[in-house]
């Protein structure tokens, strides 16, 4: 006997009365997606579909921080760089196949958002019936500061939201708190982290109805402040373009136009550009076309330079001073663009069924 630790599971999954329980458990990666996670939910997932003694699906983050932080970037990052190496395929694939699945899950799909939640948490949690949200939530899509795009979904979520609140979540990385998450539609309810494990017990027990439940539990939170720059963000954010949406911050004349602005000259132009186009296209599209359009361009950010210098940035070196390619707005062409949107070499995203 050598004492060894045994490495517990990324993700475990457990039954508890009618209720199936997904827990994701990386708390020392703030729960950060991978590909194995990916692949060992989506497995579960179709196994409690068809499993009539499982009501309902609950899924939550191990530890306090974060329910889930985003996909693995570090592992992408050093898929990008090994020749030969196909992470970067095969983890978008399995990623948003899954976030598909949630979306058309047959059952109540019951994410509970409590600490951060972004990027590919983000895909695992807004797609599903119920998102509740906790006085510990923290949203945001920040992908434009390392060079990649709002995806899981974000494509067809995001331009839903009201007004153009999700443009400007898109663009900016802008953080919210329980009360915005609950007035953008971004979650469904809000129930003190404090009350999870009796709500667990009353899903898992209770005969009662789903929605009933949830209802129960939900607690209005404060205003949200979101409410309040509604009609800024619609106003600023209407714009045809990156451009013109930077030239109306850039006039607006307050304190919180400015600070926006200053916000956006920090992300990545091409990817701004990139996100503009996609939200367009998305508010128009089936959401099975946004994820076959977020796989294009997932494959094109993984074969660019933007990724990787975004990454070193902010996460390798930690300066947060990249350098973008190209470094300016004025420099992103239409085609570098369209380049993003054209299929990849390695084909389609397909679906399974």
């Amino acid at each position: 006997m050598t004492g060894e630790a045994v490495a517990e599971p990324e993700v475990l999954f457990a039954r508890r009365g009618r209720l199936g329980r997904i827990t994701l458990n990386r708390p020392g990666a703030l729960n950060a997606l991978t590909l194995g996670m990916a692949g060992a939910m989506d497995a579960q997932l179709r196994e409690w579909a068809g499993d009539d003694d499982v009501a309902a699906i609950l899924v939550t983050g191990a530890g306090e921080k974060a329910f889930c932080a985003g996909g693995d970037i570090r592992a992408l990052y050093d898929s990008g760089k090994t020749p030969g190496d196909t992470l970067t395929r095969d983890f978008y694939r399995a990623e948003y196949r899954l976030d598909r699945l949630i979306k058309r899950y047959p059952k109540p799909y019951i994410a509970a958002i409590d600490g951060v939640v972004m990027g590919g948490g983000v895909g695992v949690s807004v797609h599903g019936s119920h998102r509740l949200a906790t006085e510990r939530t923290l949203f945001a899509m920040p992908e434009t500061g390392i060079g990649l795009f709002p995806d899981v979904g974000g494509s067809y979520f995001l331009p839903r939201l009201p007004g153009r609140i999700g443009l400007y979540l898109a663009l900016t990385g802008a953080r919210l708190r329980a009360a915005d998450c609950l007035y953008s539609g971004i979650a469904t309810h809000h129930v003190p982290a404090a009350r999870l494990d009796d709500l667990e017990a009353a899903l898992a027990e209770s005969g009662e109805a789903i929605d009933a439940i949830m209802s129960r539990f939900h607690e209005p939170p404060r205003p949200a402040p979101l409410a309040e720059r509604q009609a800024d963000i619609d106003r600023l954010f209407a714009g045809e373009s990156v451009d013109a949406i930077m030239a109306a911050l850039a006039a607006g004349g307050t304190d919180w136009a400015a600070s926006v602005h200053a916000t956006m000259a920090t992300k990545a132009p091409l990817s701004q550009k990139a996100t503009f186009r996609q939200l367009a296209r998305g508010a128009k599209l089936a959401f099975e076309a946004c994820m076959v359009m977020e796989y294009r361009m997932s494959q094109a950010a993984m074969a660019a330079l933007d990724f990787y210098e975004g990454v070193r940035a902010a996460v390798l070196d930690k300066d947060q001073k990249p350098v973008w390619s190209p470094a300016t707005l004025g420099g992103v062409t239409e085609a570098m663009v369209d380049a993003w949107f054209a299929r990849p070499p390695g084909g389609d995203l397909v679906f399974d069924g």
